[in-house]
């Protein structure tokens, strides 16, 4: 699985890193970390990646399966 965070729709909410600290982490100014970069997820963090994705109100985080 790959993640990207729309780093234009991303207004820091914090409820990614919140939920799932596994996958999201914050920047110095309490935005998601790694914005608009696609990285790959670890198989053991699929899940904790879906439910922090959900969990945006801006919609900023995209999932792709490999």
């Amino acid at each position: 699985m790959k993640l990207r965070i729309d780093g234009g729709l991303c207004t820091g909410h914090g409820r990614c890193y919140s939920i799932a600290p596994d996958v999201y982490t914050p920047d110095d100014d309490g935005f998601s970390d790694n914005r608009d970069v696609e990285r790959e997820v670890l198989p053991e963090h699929e899940e904790s990646a879906r439910i922090g994705a959900q969990s945006c109100p801006e919609g900023a985080i995209m999932l792709s399966e490999d």
